[in-house]
């Protein structure tokens, strides 16, 4: 029989506060409960609340009754700081900042750093990279987990995107698919070696959402994702990516893990607010810690999701390259929105990059700028104050709305005609006044990663409707 999994907020309804007690709720019902018993299990929930002393000596409520018969304040208490580096203080907005000074004074925060796109988010802000001790924060990955650049560099010469350019346009436009709850069905649904990892089976949550994951495998969520051609612009030969020097014909995409990833985001957040209960200032900071069922659960999820998210790269890149005809030449991609074990000052920490990009000495990443505005093929150097990590883009300077507000359509179709860039679905909200300047970003940021090429976007897709989700 299949067993019960219950959320959070089922447990909320039936009077239950968000405490430790929430958790173990949810374990009770999947070891105790089958799917056909739920009722029985909310009347007998709802009991024990109601009179938690009758149910002390109970072998499948005891636990329940004694949890809620603890009246100790389980608050978990905010520490001293740890320090932190800023890289570009200049442009990183208050908010940001603030809530990186909330984030390092986690029980279980070692380190920080917050890298020159910064600006505030939910938990972690983003551009903020946290560095912890066993122990693993959902907020602090974020909701489209292991979101990704992904490069391809074609043998096609870089003049062909212009003579050819209706043929690209017509080609990006039935190859790819962009929006919040967009995915593919029947006969179009692409295929993948991650959709038999073993993974989809380690959960009945996992289980539930394979079908999901499925029939978006390949696609793109809304908001700042895209996937583009320009002209990639190598000044000097650069054995690290096989490349000499010259122009080249070049794809780039930006997504991550979709429906799927936030699905399991939102899941585990709640999940975890439910056992880590912090102040109200650090609740979205709410933590795992990596010995627990729980936290192994989210680290395994995560990991799928960062494959998931990979993949889905490889099916946008594998199909253009067929609807053009051409040979890659060299590939490269990053992910942000994840959590990695490494080894700094001599012990293994839980580095979380949300926002950022790791930049190891020799590790490649892309930083892309805006839609108009050039991103760069980067060789990280390994910059201990970073926690070898730098930025994963120009980073907003103007939120959606304020975007929204002071940016007009026609007003963006001139600037996109005077810049030479074609834009293909997009909202206002992305337009390039909403970022920083890249330029002034990557200066931020030197001491952190090398420039090995530079991209130029020419023909840019993102969401018909500019979606936000995903």
């Amino acid at each position: 029989m299949e067993k019960l999994i219950v959320q959070g907020e089922l447990l909320l309804e039936l009077g239950y506060q968000p405490s430790a007690v929430i958790g173990l709720l949810m374990q009770v019902a999947e070891d105790r409960f089958t799917k056909n018993e739920l009722d029985i299990f909310c009347n007998q929930a709802r009991a024990v609340l109601n009179d938690p002393l009758a149910y002390k000596e109970d072998e499948i409520w005891g636990q329940i009754s004694e949890a809620l018969m603890t009246k100790a304040d389980d608050t978990i208490a905010l520490v001293d700081p740890v320090t932190y580096q800023i890289f570009g203080a200049g442009q990183i907005e208050e908010g940001a900042v603030k809530q990186m000074e909330t984030a390092i004074r986690l029980p279980v925060a070692v380190a920080g750093a917050l890298m020159p796109d910064a600006h505030q988010g939910y938990g972690l802000p983003i551009g903020g990279v946290l560095a912890t001790r066993n122990a693993v924060i959902p907020y602090g990955v974020g909701v489209d987990i292991g979101c990704r650049m992904c490069l391809s560099v074609y043998d096609i010469p870089a003049t062909d995107l212009d003579a050819a350019f209706a043929q690209y346009q017509r080609e990006l436009i039935a190859n790819t698919k962009f929006g919040a709850g967009a995915g593919f069905h029947g006969q179009y649904k692409a295929d993948h070696a991650i959709l038999e990892h073993k993974d989809f089976g380690a959960t009945t949550f996992l289980r539930a959402l394979k079908d999901k994951a499925y029939s978006q495998l390949g696609t793109s969520g809304g908001g700042n994702h895209f996937v583009e051609f320009g002209i990639l612009d190598v000044a000097e030969n650069r054995p690290e990516i096989g490349l000499k020097a010259g122009k080249y014909l070049a794809l780039l995409s930006h997504s991550g893990s979709r429906g799927f990833g936030a699905t399991i985001a939102n899941h585990y957040t709640k999940l975890a607010r439910s056992l880590c209960k912090l102040p109200k200032e650090a609740s979205h900071l709410a933590y795992f810690d990596l010995d627990t069922a729980e936290g192994q659960e989210y680290w395994q999820a995560m990991n799928l999701a960062g494959d998931y998210a990979s993949a889905c790269h490889d099916v946008i890149h594998a199909k253009m390259a067929k609807a053009i005809g051409g040979q890659v030449l060299s590939k490269v991609e990053n992910h942000h929105n994840f959590a990695w074990k490494e080894n700094h000052q001599g012990e293994e920490w839980v580095v979380h990059r949300k926002g950022a990009t790791p930049a190891g000495k020799g590790v490649l990443g892309i930083i892309p700028g805006s839609m108009t505005a050039p991103g760069f093929l980067v060789k990280g150097k390994g910059h201990a104050g970073s926690l070898e990590s730098a930025s994963h883009g120009a980073g907003r300077q103007m939120s959606r709305t304020k975007a929204e507000a002071n940016f007009t359509r026609e007003g963006l179709n001139q600037y996109l005609k005077q810049e030479g860039v074609k834009l293909i679905g997009g909202g206002t909200d992305e337009a390039p006044g909403a970022y920083k300047d890249i330029h002034s970003v990557m200066a931020a940021q030197t001491e952190l990663v090398e420039v090995l090429a530079s991209f130029q976007p020419k023909l840019v897709r993102m969401a018909d409707d500019g979606s936000r989700e995903d």
